[in-house]
């Protein structure tokens, strides 16, 4: 069976289910083989003594010490326990021997290796949480984090990768601050121990350039006057859709399945929150000061309409333009009007 398939300058690796057998089978035979070598090994040891013999004594005792205290012993690293959703990749004299696979008690051959090229990662950047919410970190790891010990077996359970918070310009220009979480697992274990250095570290790396080229791409906000474009604040969905395809896409190559990826965090960067925050704000009085007029615009052309409909008082350009002054001056004042009695003549 071929297990390597070229690709380029690449060697690329299919994934196979390693030979074994039942562990406790094994386990139980091995015990009882260990057990008679001893006792022919001591009978031959007695037949040497007396000297009756000597030829069976001689390949008795051989026969026993060797199985009995070498390769009895020998047989006993073959056995592998797994656990659900943990898997093996074993290496023999250096070739790729098969994946072990599945919950249970297994003997495989005991010169066949694991390997796991993350045991013992520390990321460059980033937290990576397994099921028990332990986690590896990196540089500048808080004193109370406890780093996790990574054994030869490979977890297939769906973990969570916390990289650290990045600034990056957006489309304007503009430097946000930007964070994201991504869930994800290993489906091809050959893929992941042989086509890269480090599956672990890959996916870091691989997962800040994606938050980098998708975050450019997009501006953090869009004014009223372009509703249909996206950006980061307001399209957070589609945007972690496309950090995902573009994560999922590189990371084909180590046998990583990207399930989801949502930002956690996004903001201004110190330098510039303060001047954005101020034009948040004008932008927001703005458009509620349009409301404002247009609102008292329409108030005021339905007051002349039921005057001149109901005939209340007859009114030339003049003192209509100004009525409508005055009534535009009351509703679009930020404070209460105080109003003025006329005692004397209209006019």
């Amino acid at each position: 069976m071929s297990i390597n398939k070229p690709n380029g300058n690449n060697m690329q690796y299919d994934e196979i289910i390693a030979k074994s057998r039942n562990g406790m089978m094994v386990l139980l035979l091995n015990t009882l083989l260990i057990l008679v070598s001893i006792v022919i090994f001591i009978r031959g040891i007695i037949i040497l003594d007396k000297g009756l013999h000597v030829a069976l004594g001689t390949l008795m005792t051989v026969a026993g010490a060797l199985y009995g205290f070498i390769v009895g012993p020998i047989m006993y690293i073959g056995l592998k326990v797994l656990k659900p959703n943990e898997a093996l990749v074993l290496t023999l004299f250096g070739k790729y021997y098969g994946t072990l696979k599945g919950a249970g008690f297994y003997f495989v051959n005991p010169f066949a290796t694991a390997v796991n090229p993350a045991a013992g990662t520390k990321l460059s950047s980033g937290t990576v949480i397994n099921e028990k919410a332990t986690a590896v970190t990196g540089l500048g790891m808080q004193p109370n984090s406890l780093p996790i010990m990574i054994s030869k077996k490979l977890s297939l359970k769906t973990m969570t990768l916390n990289n650290e918070k990045q600034k990056i310009n957006d489309r304007l220009g503009n430097p946000v601050i930007v964070g994201v979480v991504v869930i994800w697992r290993i489906v091809n274990t050959a893929k992941a121990v042989f086509n890269v250095d480090n599956y672990l570290e890959y996916l870091s790396i691989q997962c800040d350039a994606a938050l980098r080229n998708v975050v450019r791409l997009y501006p953090y906000d869009i004014s009223s006057e372009d509703q249909n474009e996206k950006s980061l604040r307001g399209s957070s969905i589609e945007v972690a859709e496309k950090i995902k395809e573009e994560l999922q896409s590189k990371v084909e190559i180590a046998g990583l399945e990207i399930i989801e990826a949502r930002i956690t965090h996004l903001a201004y960067a110190p330098e510039i929150a303060s001047a954005m925050l101020q034009r948040q704000q004008a932008s927001a009085i703005i458009d509620a000061r349009q409301m404002i007029v247009e609102g008292a615009v329409g108030m005021v052309e339905m007051a002349l309409a039921k005057l001149s409909e109901n005939k209340v008082v007859e009114l030339d350009e003049e003192r209509k333009a100004q009525m409508v002054s005055n009534l535009l001056v009351v509703l679009c004042g930020n404070r209460d009007a105080q109003p003025v009695i006329n005692s004397g003549s209209l006019y």
